[in-house]
């Protein structure tokens, strides 16, 4: 197997499982450092989706809010006081990694 048809797969995979978790409570009205939590989520799903749709990387537009959206997660999570936020967010984040690298996949 390909490293980019594994790395579809995998991302494929924990995408549908981020998507079956519901956004923690704790999160909902959770600022860091001027960034609100649901918005970190909604920038990086928004990434995910257009990987995974375009079975490829990243124009160069995506790739920066992503980085960016990259960048902010590994400032936030050591903030979070909650198990599952903290849950959340790693998965969260694993995803945009995934998502970030420039390999191109097949479906």
């Amino acid at each position: 197997m390909s490293e980019s048809t594994e790395q579809a797969q995998t991302t494929e995979s924990l995408w549908r499982e981020f998507r079956q978790e519901p956004f923690p409570d704790s999160l909902r009205h959770a600022t860091f450092g001027g960034t609100d939590a649901w918005l970190l989520e909604l920038d990086i799903a928004g990434c995910v989706l257009r990987w995974l749709d375009n079975s490829g990387p990243l124009d160069s537009k995506y790739s920066v809010l992503l980085q960016s959206r990259i960048e902010d997660l590994d400032r936030v999570i050591p903030e979070i006081d909650d198990p599952a936020g903290t849950q959340y967010c790693r998965r969260l984040q694993q995803l945009a990694v995934l998502a970030s690298r420039n390999l191109s996949s097949t479906k």
